[in-house]
């Protein structure tokens, strides 16, 4: 019988050693050899690097090698495997294969076997984190914020259940995209990411991907936050097929006034006229039937002004292992910091935060999508439609990025009739603007860099009133 686990007397010579549990490793094995069933079973919980013994991580490794190749996997085949790779006899012979089999009291619990092995490799995984924190606060930092982030990402991967090698048989990886792919083709959808509702913007992406860090940028009032969190968050939060969990992280719009936001624009109500108490009465019924929506979908804000960027990281990992989130919005990503002295080399510093949201979406494997500014290059040119270069700040944004996509709203220009604007005379305009009703304004979102498939222009309708971008289908007939 397996025993789950070995618990000895504190202190004992026994209870220094790193957990392990040799039968669970043998019975995992054994079951392997006997049941092919049970090799797809025991893979999908356990690795190589999960066992303790060395011998059982070669066995191990050959019966993958020999269910890979497409054989049966059993004694001799995984013996003719181990003797090719020249450690058959490293591994005890194909006596020991034999005496594998002989330690199996049933197949039946694999699971448990296997779910055994992996627990003891997270322990010790989690012993050897335990190490390394240690000597990280024993270095006596001066950076204690990154320390911080360094020690509890460690743990974070831990729970995780990530493995800790530094590379991946190319074989599983193969047959799981293999997998997506037939499913996708079964079902089919051309959307295999997170859908945002923005139609062309979904068939020209395939969807928000996991691991992606998209950059929607704009000069101010174009309509970053609008299209971010109306339109992405909101649609991906709400979509009936595959609704997912999201976090927002606002840095210049308080979680009141994004809620705000997200009720006008679901309800299509007019947000000055919900502010002022201007609301008709039969804008009730769209306000209430909003409200419901919204308050069951899975939206997470944390409106914290001037957060860093390891705060920000630190705050996304409980959301993920907390909420299970799918998708990150950020606005923008100028405000954020890297929580050290400011940078005299301000391109340096926004370059450090790019790269740090892309190794957030990796870190997380879901889509992070990050606003940002877009210069003043873009006021002084007579073309005032936006290219890469407008980034403002740093081109490592651009290199970062896996999807860049930038806003153009063509009236934005034309009310100003050519007249040069200081940016105090903007902001009144701005602000003079808001109360003032708007119709469907036309808009185009320029995917200008896609590293996984092509760009193009998408052609969407701005519903400034209710703070909304509509598919351009919407108003064509009209």
């Amino acid at each position: 019988m397996i025993e789950e686990s070995r618990r000895q007397p504190r202190g004992s010579l026994a209870d220094r050693l790193p957990p392990q549990d040799l039968e669970a490793e043998q019975a995992t094995l054994g079951s392997m050899l006997i049941e092919p069933g049970a090799v797809s079973r025991a893979m999908a919980i356990v690795s190589e690097e999960d066992f303790y013994r060395e011998a059982h991580r070669r066995i191990f490794s050959a019966i993958r090698a020999v269910d890979e190749a497409g054989d049966p996997v059993d004694v001799v085949t995984v013996g003719a495997e181990l003797r090719r790779r020249e450690q058959l006899a490293a591994v005890g012979g194909g006596e020991y294969l034999t005496r594998l089999i002989g330690e199996v009291p049933t197949t039946a619990h694999i699971i448990r076997y296997s779910t055994i092995v992996h627990e003891k490799a997270v322990l010790r995984r989690l012993i050897t984190a335990g190490g390394e924190i240690q000597a990280l606060g024993y270095d006596n930092p001066e950076d204690l914020q990154s320390a911080l982030d360094s020690a509890e990402q460690r743990i974070f991967e831990i729970a995780q259940q990530r493995s800790s090698r530094e590379y991946e048989d190319i074989g599983p990886l193969v047959h799981a995209t293999m997998l997506h792919l037939e499913e996708a083709s079964k079902r089919g959808e051309t959307v295999t990411g997170i859908p945002t509702g923005l139609d062309d913007f979904d068939r020209l992406t395939a969807g928000l991907q996991n691991g992606d860090l998209v950059i929607l940028a704009g000069r101010p009032s174009m309509g970053k936050t609008s299209l971010m969190v109306n339109n992405v968050a909101l649609g991906a939060a709400t979509n009936r097929k595959r609704p997912v969990p999201v976090g927002i992280f606002s840095l210049e719009m308080s979680a009141s006034q994004l809620a705000e936001m997200l009720l006008c624009g679901r309800a299509r109500v007019n947000g000055w006229s919900l502010r002022a108490g201007r609301t008709r009465q039969d804008d009730w019924g769209r306000i209430g039937a909003a409200a419901g929506a919204l308050a069951s979908a899975r939206i997470f804000i944390d409106d914290t002004p001037g957060i860093s960027i390891m705060e920000l990281r630190s705050k996304a990992r409980r959301m993920k292992s907390n909420e299970d989130i799918g998708l990150i919005c950020v606005d923008y990503l100028q405000l954020v910091s890297t929580g050290a002295a400011r940078s005299e080399n301000r391109h340096q510093e926004i370059g450090e935060v790019a790269r740090a949201m892309k190794a957030m979406a990796r870190e997380l494997n879901i889509p992070v999508v990050l606003g940002s500014q877009l210069s003043r290059n873009v006021e002084r040119r007579e073309e005032k439609r936006p290219i890469l270069s407008d980034l403002a700040e740093s081109g490592s944004i651009e290199a970062e990025a896996d999807i860049v996509c930038m806003l153009f709203r063509p009236s934005y220009y034309e009310k100003k009739k050519n007249v040069e604007e200081t940016e105090a005379e903007e902001r009144a305009r701005i602000e003079r603007e808001k109360n003032q009703p708007k119709g469907p304004d036309k808009a185009e979102l320029i995917v200008a860099k896609h590293r996984n498939g092509p760009v193009g222009t998408i052609e969407l309708h701005f519903q400034q009133d209710y703070r909304i971008f509509d598919n351009f289908d919407r108003f064509r007939e009209g």
